[in-house]
């Protein structure tokens, strides 16, 4: 048996050499791990074929070189050089095994300026202090930029490949990079947190291609998904995934958000069917083709949707698309408490009923509602369910009728349903209209701070009750709405900056812990930025987070990509979170 294993080895080693076939980092590391556990053995076995001074036939097999005579030691010391770093045993990063990455001067940075405005032109970048401050902070997020926190110049492509010379200059010159698309996140995703360059998609806001016997479209990045929606009205399409006023596509990819229309079509990640990513250093990657179905390889595409520009940069996306519906509908139906409006959505759910979303509004969101005046009716201010229908005539009808008995069953109060397009519009009006709702009634020179968390739908109840209890413990003005089909919701607190601001992080602090102790999420929609990093190791474990720094690390080694978001990757980092 082992004169058969020499033979094979020899034989291989052979075929290997003819080709000439080049030892590999990985191959070598693979041979010196057998070599090293060998030379720790008893000393009988260190006297075999494996030990120090022989044939290393086994080295040859492995590597495709010729037999090597190596002690142990010295194949160490071969294979350290030929990587040239020390060999990584690991499969995940901790934070304190990294050192602290190291950024371009400030006259380094005008270099990489002057070269980044002669290649797209002066007409397409500012250095002017209220563009920098626009793209460093909004009054919406919760985590506000400090004073230091300020792009160096903000530039504005037209293409991928103006992004992709870009990158090359920022990354030849280790250069942070951070996009901005529509600066509607809340947990500060665009804030520069090194400075550097912020890369509005600003004039990246076309449709590429329509596919329409396909049902998918081709955009770029800056594109506005209401402007997305009007184009596709005119095709009788439609795009699922709804998020607030203002978002455009690279924001919507880069937080993996959703909206009121996800209980039925999904959110970004069951939308988006291919990516054209710009990696760190310039080198552009398309992640799949446009089929529905693909086995091809490890699925790029789920990676970037979420990743909030720290892995790459988004500028062109492959969005499913769907028929419009022949017919919608819209009910509000309003309930005594939350346990029973949520126990009622529940229900339904758990029913497999596919009504188009089920939203979710506090009796204070209401009265806010009809405080700010934001429609023309006055509602009951009571906890309110909004469903959305639409399908066929005859599904639409059968999906009210059901929906209507289950109502019932929990004690519903009212059931007001429209059909035509006005009186769909004023029904859906209040839900529209709750954050700028809450903002008027708020005491004057107020922040908002608006967060969310997801749960499983048979604990939503329980966490809203909960929370809408410490919101009024807390003394703070604050309501609730949320996306009750698939257990996330939002509060949207109101706070004195100067005298409150513990106050509301306690709320929110509490809120998440909550949700993570019913096996939830830090955030279901809103994504990570700088905001929730704290609770992420919390929410999926140390080894997790690990796992996403090495991944961070493999395709952004100078840490150029956004960084700090989502995850730390310096040590020292002013915004370490996690």
């Amino acid at each position: 048996m082992f004169r058969q294993s020499i033979g094979r080895v020899q034989t291989a080693v052979a075929r290997n050499a003819a080709v000439k076939r080049p030892a590999t980092v990985l191959q070598l590391r693979q041979t010196m791990k057998r070599f090293s556990s060998s030379s720790s053995s008893s000393a009988g076995a260190q006297k075999s074929w494996f030990g120090s001074g022989a044939m290393l036939f086994a080295a040859g097999a492995v590597s495709g070189v010729a037999a090597l005579t190596l002690s142990s030691s010295s194949f160490t010391e071969s294979a350290q050089a030929f990587s040239g770093a020390s060999v990584v045993e690991t499969s995940t990063t901790k934070l304190e095994e990294l050192a602290t990455p190291k950024y371009a001067l400030p006259k380094e940075c005008e270099k990489a300026y002057t070269e980044i405005i002669k290649l797209i032109g002066a007409e397409n970048v500012t250095r002017k202090k209220d563009d920098l401050d626009a793209h460093s902070d909004t009054f919406w997020n919760t985590h506000h930029a400090k004073p230091n926190q300020r792009p160096g110049i903000v530039v504005f492509p037209e293409s991928t490949e103006q992004v992709s010379q870009i990158m090359k200059i920022t990354h030849k010159y280790r250069i942070p990079i951070v996009p901005f698309a529509g600066g509607t996140s809340l947990e500060g995703h665009f804030t520069p947190i090194y400075g550097g360059v912020s890369i509005d998609f600003t004039r990246m806001s076309s449709v590429v291609a329509l596919h329409k016997k396909d049902l998918d479209i081709v955009v770029q990045p800056g594109l506005g998904w209401e402007e997305l929606d009007d184009y596709l009205a005119d095709n009788d399409l439609f795009f699922g995934p709804d998020p607030g006023p203002g978002a455009q596509i690279s924001g919507m990819v880069g937080t993996g958000c959703s909206g009121t229309n996800a209980y039925r079509y999904g959110t970004m990640r069951e939308n988006v069917v291919g990516l054209v990513v710009v990696l760190a250093d310039g080198t552009i990657v398309k992640t799949r083709q446009r089929p529905r179905k693909s086995s091809a390889g490890y699925n790029l595409t789920q990676l970037f949707i979420g990743s909030e520009g720290t892995l790459g940069i988004v500028t062109e996306a492959t969005l499913k698309l769907h028929p419009r519906p022949q017919n919608e509908g819209i009910a509000m139906v309003t309930f005594d408490t939350v346990k029973d409006a949520a126990e009622a959505a529940a229900e339904v759910v758990q029913g497999g009923h596919q009504v188009a979303a089920i939203e979710i509004l506090d009796d204070v969101m209401m009265k806010a509602v009809n405080d700010a005046g934001a429609t023309e009716r006055k509602w009951l201010e009571r906890p309110t369910i909004a469903f959305k229908f639409n399908g066929t005539k005859g599904l639409v009808d059968d999906q009210v009728k059901i929906v209507r008995e289950i109502s019932a069953k929990h004690g519903n109060k009212t059931f007001d349903f429209a059909t035509t397009p006005e009186q769909r519009q004023e029904l859906w009006a209040a839900r529209k209209a709750a954050l700028w709702s809450t903002i008027e009634v708020a005491p004057k020179g107020h922040d908002a701070w608006t967060t969310d968390v997801a749960v499983p739908i048979s604990k939503l109840g329980q966490i809203v009750n909960e929370t809408k209890a410490d919101i009024v413990a807390s003394g703070l003005f604050g309501t609730i709405v949320g996306h009750i089909g698939d257990g996330n919701f939002h509060t949207i607190l109101m706070y004195d900056p100067v005298t409150e601001r513990k106050t509301a992080e306690g709320v929110v602090h509490r809120m998440v812990e909550r949700a993570l102790s019913y096996e939830g999420t830090c955030t279901g929609e809103h994504g990570v930025g700088v905001g929730k990093k704290l609770y992420l190791a919390k929410e999926l474990g140390p080894e997790a987070v690990d796992l996403m720094r090495r991944l961070k690390e493999s395709l952004d080694p100078l840490s150029l990509l956004n960084p700090d978001k989502v995850v730390t990757i310096n040590p020292t980092s002013p915004e370490r979170g996690d």
